[in-house]
Protein backbone atom coordinates (compact mmCIF):
# COMPACT_ATOMS: atom_id res chain seq x y z
CA UNK A 1 0.00 0.00 0.00
CA UNK A 2 1.19 3.43 -1.04
CA UNK A 3 -0.45 6.71 0.66
CA UNK A 4 -0.68 10.19 -1.32
CA UNK A 5 -2.21 13.40 0.08
CA UNK A 6 -3.83 14.77 -3.02
CA UNK A 7 -5.65 17.42 -4.78
CA UNK A 8 -6.32 20.76 -2.77
CA UNK A 9 -4.04 20.30 -0.17
CA UNK A 10 -1.01 20.16 -2.81
CA UNK A 11 -2.08 22.53 -5.07
CA UNK A 12 -1.85 24.79 -1.93
CA UNK A 13 0.89 23.86 -0.81
CA UNK A 14 2.84 24.55 -4.10
CA UNK A 15 1.43 27.92 -4.07
CA UNK A 16 2.50 28.94 -0.49
CA UNK A 17 -1.29 28.90 0.63
CA UNK A 18 -2.05 27.13 4.26
CA UNK A 19 -4.82 24.44 3.02
CA UNK A 20 -7.59 24.14 5.41
CA UNK A 21 -7.75 20.06 5.25
CA UNK A 22 -5.76 17.32 4.22
CA UNK A 23 -7.20 14.58 1.81
CA UNK A 24 -5.26 11.10 1.17
CA UNK A 25 -5.49 8.50 -0.87
CA UNK A 26 -4.40 4.50 -1.06
CA UNK A 27 -3.15 3.15 -3.84
CA UNK A 28 -2.56 -1.02 -3.75
CA UNK A 29 -5.13 -1.41 -0.53
CA UNK A 30 -8.02 -2.67 0.06
CA UNK A 31 -11.27 -2.17 2.30
CA UNK A 32 -10.18 -5.18 5.18
CA UNK A 33 -6.79 -3.78 5.35
CA UNK A 34 -7.94 -0.16 5.66
CA UNK A 35 -9.92 -1.53 8.60
CA UNK A 36 -6.96 -3.83 10.19
CA UNK A 37 -5.24 -0.92 10.68
CA UNK A 38 -8.02 1.25 12.64
CA UNK A 39 -8.98 3.14 9.99
CA UNK A 40 -12.83 4.12 10.40
CA UNK A 41 -15.21 3.51 7.19
CA UNK A 42 -17.76 6.44 6.46
CA UNK A 43 -17.86 6.08 2.80
CA UNK A 44 -21.35 4.99 1.42
CA UNK A 45 -20.61 4.79 -2.35
CA UNK A 46 -16.75 3.62 -1.97
CA UNK A 47 -14.92 3.40 0.49
CA UNK A 48 -13.65 6.55 2.56
CA UNK A 49 -11.87 5.99 5.87
CA UNK A 50 -11.08 8.38 9.04
CA UNK A 51 -7.12 8.12 10.23
CA UNK A 52 -7.30 6.51 13.64
CA UNK A 53 -5.25 9.84 15.00
CA UNK A 54 -5.68 12.56 12.80
CA UNK A 55 -9.23 12.26 11.48
CA UNK A 56 -8.34 12.98 8.29
CA UNK A 57 -9.96 11.43 5.15
CA UNK A 58 -8.65 8.77 3.40
CA UNK A 59 -10.06 6.86 0.33
CA UNK A 60 -8.82 4.13 -1.43
CA UNK A 61 -7.74 4.80 -5.21
CA UNK A 62 -10.82 3.70 -7.80
CA UNK A 63 -11.98 4.31 -11.13
CA UNK A 64 -15.12 6.15 -12.29
CA UNK A 65 -17.43 5.01 -14.96
CA UNK A 66 -20.44 6.73 -16.17
CA UNK A 67 -22.98 4.16 -16.74
CA UNK A 68 -26.49 6.29 -15.76
CA UNK A 69 -27.83 9.96 -15.83
CA UNK A 70 -27.02 12.21 -13.42
CA UNK A 71 -24.81 13.31 -10.93
CA UNK A 72 -25.30 9.34 -9.22
CA UNK A 73 -25.19 7.68 -12.46
CA UNK A 74 -21.36 6.42 -11.51
CA UNK A 75 -20.58 3.13 -11.00
CA UNK A 76 -17.01 2.58 -8.81
CA UNK A 77 -13.67 0.20 -9.08
CA UNK A 78 -11.59 0.08 -6.50
CA UNK A 79 -9.98 -2.99 -6.70
CA UNK A 80 -5.88 -3.58 -5.00
CA UNK A 81 -5.04 -3.36 -8.81
CA UNK A 82 -6.25 0.27 -9.26
CA UNK A 83 -3.59 2.62 -10.74
CA UNK A 84 -2.44 6.03 -9.41
CA UNK A 85 -2.48 7.08 -13.43
CA UNK A 86 -6.08 5.30 -12.90
CA UNK A 87 -6.90 7.61 -10.05
CA UNK A 88 -6.17 10.75 -11.66
CA UNK A 89 -7.89 10.03 -14.33
CA UNK A 90 -11.47 10.54 -13.28
CA UNK A 91 -10.69 13.95 -11.33
CA UNK A 92 -11.79 16.76 -12.34
CA UNK A 93 -8.30 19.80 -13.42
CA UNK A 94 -4.92 19.29 -13.83
CA UNK A 95 -4.08 21.71 -10.62
CA UNK A 96 -6.06 18.99 -8.42
CA UNK A 97 -4.74 15.52 -10.18
CA UNK A 98 -1.19 16.05 -8.16
CA UNK A 99 0.00 13.41 -5.74
CA UNK A 100 2.56 13.92 -2.58
CA UNK A 101 4.08 10.98 -1.28
CA UNK A 102 5.29 11.36 2.18
CA UNK A 103 8.06 9.07 2.30
CA UNK A 104 9.81 10.58 -1.01
CA UNK A 105 8.79 14.21 -0.39
CA UNK A 106 8.41 14.21 -4.16
CA UNK A 107 4.93 15.49 -5.92
CA UNK A 108 3.47 13.31 -9.00
CA UNK A 109 0.34 13.63 -10.94
CA UNK A 110 -0.78 15.04 -14.17
CA UNK A 111 1.84 15.87 -16.70
CA UNK A 112 0.69 19.43 -16.93
CA UNK A 113 -0.95 20.11 -12.91
CA UNK A 114 2.36 22.27 -11.84
CA UNK A 115 2.62 24.07 -15.05
CA UNK A 116 -0.92 25.04 -15.11
CA UNK A 117 -0.67 26.74 -11.52
CA UNK A 118 2.41 28.44 -12.41
CA UNK A 119 0.00 29.76 -15.32
CA UNK A 120 -2.60 30.15 -12.90
CA UNK A 121 -5.24 28.09 -15.32
CA UNK A 122 -7.97 26.16 -14.64
CA UNK A 123 -7.77 23.36 -17.21
CA UNK A 124 -10.16 20.19 -17.38
CA UNK A 125 -8.27 16.96 -17.27
CA UNK A 126 -10.09 15.47 -20.52
CA UNK A 127 -13.20 16.79 -22.92
CA UNK A 128 -14.57 19.20 -20.69
CA UNK A 129 -17.97 18.94 -22.07
CA UNK A 130 -17.97 15.55 -21.88
CA UNK A 131 -16.52 15.97 -17.98
CA UNK A 132 -19.50 18.35 -16.97
CA UNK A 133 -22.17 16.40 -18.59
CA UNK A 134 -21.21 13.45 -16.52
CA UNK A 135 -21.03 16.26 -13.52
CA UNK A 136 -22.47 19.15 -13.78
CA UNK A 137 -21.16 20.28 -10.91
CA UNK A 138 -17.66 20.90 -12.32
CA UNK A 139 -19.19 23.70 -13.68
CA UNK A 140 -19.92 25.45 -10.23
CA UNK A 141 -16.31 24.27 -9.11
CA UNK A 142 -14.54 25.85 -12.03
CA UNK A 143 -16.24 29.10 -10.92
CA UNK A 144 -15.18 28.25 -7.16
CA UNK A 145 -11.63 27.57 -7.89
CA UNK A 146 -11.29 30.34 -10.35
CA UNK A 147 -11.96 33.12 -7.79
CA UNK A 148 -10.36 31.39 -5.02
CA UNK A 149 -7.17 30.92 -6.46
CA UNK A 150 -7.46 33.97 -8.57
CA UNK A 151 -7.06 31.49 -11.73
CA UNK A 152 -8.48 31.83 -15.64
CA UNK A 153 -10.89 29.55 -16.87
CA UNK A 154 -9.64 28.14 -19.65
CA UNK A 155 -11.52 28.59 -22.87
CA UNK A 156 -12.71 25.05 -23.29
CA UNK A 157 -13.72 24.81 -20.08
CA UNK A 158 -16.12 28.32 -20.71
CA UNK A 159 -17.40 26.73 -24.10
CA UNK A 160 -19.01 24.15 -21.84
CA UNK A 161 -20.19 25.81 -18.66
CA UNK A 162 -22.24 28.10 -21.67
CA UNK A 163 -23.28 24.54 -23.41
CA UNK A 164 -24.00 21.88 -20.27
CA UNK A 165 -24.61 24.86 -17.39
CA UNK A 166 -28.82 24.18 -17.63
CA UNK A 167 -27.45 20.47 -16.69
CA UNK A 168 -27.48 21.39 -13.17
CA UNK A 169 -31.15 20.74 -12.75
CA UNK A 170 -30.69 17.90 -12.73
CA UNK A 171 -28.50 17.89 -9.39
CA UNK A 172 -30.28 16.74 -6.36
CA UNK A 173 -31.45 19.66 -4.15
CA UNK A 174 -29.42 18.67 -1.49
CA UNK A 175 -26.26 18.69 -3.22
CA UNK A 176 -26.64 21.75 -4.66
CA UNK A 177 -27.63 23.78 -1.34
CA UNK A 178 -24.05 22.22 -0.38
CA UNK A 179 -22.66 23.87 -3.11
CA UNK A 180 -24.55 27.12 -2.50
CA UNK A 181 -22.75 27.38 1.06
CA UNK A 182 -19.62 26.48 -0.80
CA UNK A 183 -20.10 29.16 -3.36
CA UNK A 184 -21.33 31.59 -0.63
CA UNK A 185 -20.16 31.84 2.74
CA UNK A 186 -16.44 31.26 2.45
CA UNK A 187 -15.27 34.97 1.30
CA UNK A 188 -16.09 35.24 -2.39
CA UNK A 189 -19.86 35.49 -2.43
CA UNK A 190 -20.12 38.87 -4.29
CA UNK A 191 -17.21 37.53 -6.80
CA UNK A 192 -18.78 34.38 -7.24
CA UNK A 193 -22.24 35.27 -7.60
CA UNK A 194 -21.03 37.98 -10.25
CA UNK A 195 -18.98 35.22 -12.62
CA UNK A 196 -22.21 32.79 -11.99
CA UNK A 197 -24.54 35.45 -13.41
CA UNK A 198 -22.05 36.16 -16.08
CA UNK A 199 -22.42 32.67 -17.23
CA UNK A 200 -26.44 32.66 -16.58
CA UNK A 201 -25.85 30.04 -13.61
CA UNK A 202 -27.40 31.85 -10.61
CA UNK A 203 -30.62 30.63 -11.63
CA UNK A 204 -29.83 27.09 -10.30
CA UNK A 205 -28.83 28.26 -6.91
CA UNK A 206 -31.31 31.21 -6.42
CA UNK A 207 -34.76 31.61 -7.88
CA UNK A 208 -34.67 35.59 -7.39
CA UNK A 209 -34.03 37.26 -10.43
CA UNK A 210 -30.74 39.38 -10.31
CA UNK A 211 -32.15 41.92 -12.94
CA UNK A 212 -35.82 42.13 -11.42
CA UNK A 213 -34.87 45.93 -10.82
CA UNK A 214 -32.17 48.10 -9.55
CA UNK A 215 -33.01 47.23 -5.84
CA UNK A 216 -33.22 44.00 -5.88
CA UNK A 217 -29.49 44.31 -8.01
CA UNK A 218 -28.18 46.27 -5.08
CA UNK A 219 -29.57 44.65 -2.39
CA UNK A 220 -28.34 40.98 -3.77
CA UNK A 221 -24.72 42.82 -3.95
CA UNK A 222 -24.99 44.22 -0.36
CA UNK A 223 -26.81 41.13 0.77
CA UNK A 224 -23.34 38.81 -0.47
CA UNK A 225 -21.00 42.11 0.05
CA UNK A 226 -21.75 41.97 4.13
CA UNK A 227 -21.57 38.10 4.32
CA UNK A 228 -18.17 38.44 2.99
CA UNK A 229 -17.35 41.30 5.26
CA UNK A 230 -18.58 39.21 7.93
CA UNK A 231 -15.84 36.51 7.60
CA UNK A 232 -13.20 38.82 7.38
CA UNK A 233 -14.17 40.21 10.67
CA UNK A 234 -13.94 36.55 12.25
CA UNK A 235 -17.62 36.80 12.28
CA UNK A 236 -20.97 34.07 12.13
CA UNK A 237 -22.37 33.42 8.34
CA UNK A 238 -25.56 31.10 7.94
CA UNK A 239 -27.44 30.88 4.73
CA UNK A 240 -30.41 31.11 6.55
CA UNK A 241 -29.82 35.10 6.48
CA UNK A 242 -28.09 35.48 3.16
CA UNK A 243 -31.52 33.45 1.66
CA UNK A 244 -33.44 35.48 3.72
CA UNK A 245 -31.71 38.48 1.90
CA UNK A 246 -31.61 37.16 -1.40
CA UNK A 247 -35.07 35.97 -1.93
CA UNK A 248 -36.99 39.12 -0.50
CA UNK A 249 -37.21 41.04 -3.36
CA UNK A 250 -39.55 37.77 -4.17
CA UNK A 251 -41.27 38.18 -0.99
CA UNK A 252 -42.09 42.32 -1.74
CA UNK A 253 -43.07 41.68 -5.44
CA UNK A 254 -46.05 39.07 -4.39
CA UNK A 255 -47.17 41.31 -1.60
CA UNK A 256 -47.05 45.22 -2.45
CA UNK A 257 -49.52 47.06 -4.71
CA UNK A 258 -48.98 50.94 -5.58
CA UNK A 259 -46.56 51.51 -3.02
CA UNK A 260 -47.95 49.85 -0.16
CA UNK A 261 -48.00 46.43 1.73
CA UNK A 262 -51.03 43.96 1.75
CA UNK A 263 -50.04 42.00 4.88
CA UNK A 264 -52.23 39.20 3.95
CA UNK A 265 -50.52 38.14 0.92
CA UNK A 266 -47.25 39.02 3.42
CA UNK A 267 -47.85 36.57 5.42
CA UNK A 268 -49.34 33.99 2.58
CA UNK A 269 -46.75 34.51 0.31
CA UNK A 270 -43.41 33.36 2.61
CA UNK A 271 -44.46 29.42 2.42
CA UNK A 272 -44.60 29.36 -1.33
CA UNK A 273 -41.41 31.61 -1.54
CA UNK A 274 -39.78 29.15 0.50
CA UNK A 275 -40.66 25.93 -1.08
CA UNK A 276 -40.48 27.32 -4.68
CA UNK A 277 -35.65 27.84 -3.33
CA UNK A 278 -36.37 24.49 -1.55
CA UNK A 279 -36.81 22.79 -5.44
CA UNK A 280 -33.32 23.55 -5.91
CA UNK A 281 -32.14 23.95 -2.75
CA UNK A 282 -32.30 21.56 0.32
CA UNK A 283 -32.56 24.04 2.99
CA UNK A 284 -32.74 22.75 6.35
CA UNK A 285 -35.97 22.59 8.18
CA UNK A 286 -34.09 24.81 11.25
CA UNK A 287 -33.83 27.56 8.70
CA UNK A 288 -37.28 28.12 7.35
CA UNK A 289 -38.95 29.39 10.56
CA UNK A 290 -35.19 31.57 11.12
CA UNK A 291 -35.94 33.13 7.20
CA UNK A 292 -39.62 33.96 8.34
CA UNK A 293 -38.57 35.33 11.60
CA UNK A 294 -35.94 37.87 10.16
CA UNK A 295 -38.51 38.85 7.65
CA UNK A 296 -41.85 39.21 9.72
CA UNK A 297 -39.00 41.08 11.90
CA UNK A 298 -38.70 43.64 9.16
CA UNK A 299 -42.54 44.78 9.81
CA UNK A 300 -42.04 45.08 13.42
CA UNK A 301 -38.35 47.65 12.85
CA UNK A 302 -40.74 49.86 10.88
CA UNK A 303 -43.66 49.71 13.43
CA UNK A 304 -42.68 51.44 16.50
CA UNK A 305 -45.92 51.82 18.21
CA UNK A 306 -45.94 52.15 22.02
CA UNK A 307 -43.54 49.67 23.80
CA UNK A 308 -43.31 47.60 20.90
CA UNK A 309 -40.25 48.63 19.96
CA UNK A 310 -38.86 46.95 23.65
CA UNK A 311 -40.47 43.45 22.81
CA UNK A 312 -38.75 43.66 18.99
CA UNK A 313 -35.20 44.11 21.19
CA UNK A 314 -35.79 41.41 23.31
CA UNK A 315 -36.60 38.80 19.53
CA UNK A 316 -34.03 35.99 19.36
CA UNK A 317 -33.49 37.33 16.10
CA UNK A 318 -33.84 40.97 16.53
CA UNK A 319 -29.54 41.06 15.72
CA UNK A 320 -30.05 39.25 12.31
CA UNK A 321 -33.66 41.61 11.26
CA UNK A 322 -31.75 44.60 12.24
CA UNK A 323 -28.77 43.83 9.97
CA UNK A 324 -31.06 43.07 6.88
CA UNK A 325 -32.83 46.70 7.63
CA UNK A 326 -29.62 48.02 7.26
CA UNK A 327 -28.67 45.98 4.15
CA UNK A 328 -31.95 47.19 3.03
CA UNK A 329 -31.50 50.61 3.97
CA UNK A 330 -28.34 51.11 2.22
CA UNK A 331 -29.88 49.20 -0.95
CA UNK A 332 -32.60 51.76 -1.25
CA UNK A 333 -30.56 54.85 -0.64
CA UNK A 334 -32.95 55.74 2.39
CA UNK A 335 -32.35 59.26 4.60
CA UNK A 336 -34.91 58.60 7.12
CA UNK A 337 -32.40 56.71 9.13
CA UNK A 338 -34.54 53.97 10.20
CA UNK A 339 -31.29 52.03 11.07
CA UNK A 340 -30.05 54.99 13.40
CA UNK A 341 -32.89 55.31 14.76
CA UNK A 342 -32.36 51.30 16.07
CA UNK A 343 -28.47 52.00 16.49
CA UNK A 344 -29.57 54.51 19.17
CA UNK A 345 -32.33 52.27 20.95
CA UNK A 346 -30.60 49.75 21.73
CA UNK A 347 -27.56 51.55 23.40
CA UNK A 348 -28.30 50.95 27.61
CA UNK A 349 -29.82 54.33 27.94
CA UNK A 350 -33.95 54.53 28.95
CA UNK A 351 -34.00 58.36 28.85
CA UNK A 352 -32.51 58.55 25.17
CA UNK A 353 -35.26 55.60 24.13
CA UNK A 354 -38.06 57.32 25.57
CA UNK A 355 -36.72 60.54 23.78
CA UNK A 356 -36.60 58.24 20.32
CA UNK A 357 -39.87 57.04 20.93
CA UNK A 358 -41.45 60.54 21.56
CA UNK A 359 -39.69 61.98 18.80
CA UNK A 360 -41.47 59.45 16.71
CA UNK A 361 -45.47 61.19 17.30
CA UNK A 362 -43.27 64.60 16.13
CA UNK A 363 -43.26 63.46 12.34
CA UNK A 364 -45.68 63.78 9.35
CA UNK A 365 -47.20 60.81 8.77
CA UNK A 366 -45.49 60.46 5.28
CA UNK A 367 -42.30 59.78 7.48
CA UNK A 368 -44.37 58.02 10.40
CA UNK A 369 -43.96 54.58 12.13
CA UNK A 370 -47.03 53.71 10.65
CA UNK A 371 -46.19 53.26 6.76
CA UNK A 372 -44.17 50.14 5.97
CA UNK A 373 -40.80 50.29 3.47
CA UNK A 374 -38.57 51.85 1.77
CA UNK A 375 -39.73 54.06 -1.08
CA UNK A 376 -37.07 52.13 -3.97
CA UNK A 377 -38.42 48.49 -2.40
CA UNK A 378 -41.70 49.29 -2.97
CA UNK A 379 -41.82 50.01 -6.52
Amino acid sequence: MKIYKVGGAVRDSLMGVKSSDNDWVAVGSSPEEMVSNGFKPIGKDFPVFLHPETNEEYALARTEKKTGTGYGGFTFYYGEDVTLEEDLSRRDFTINALYYCPKTKKIIGHKDGMSDIHKKSIVSIGDPKKRFSEDPVRSLRAIRFSNKLKFKIDTKIKDAIYEKGHLLSSISNARIFDEFCKMFLNGMAEKNFNKLNSFGLSKFLITTEPDQNEFTSKLITEALRNTDKRLINNQSVTPGFLLAALLWPQLIEKCSTKGEINLRKFFRSMDPILRSQQRITAIPRKFHSYIKDIWVLQLKLHSRIGKQPYKTLKHPRFRAAYDFMLIREKSSGETKSLGKWWTNFQKNDENLKKSLIGSLKEKSQQESFKTFGFSQELR
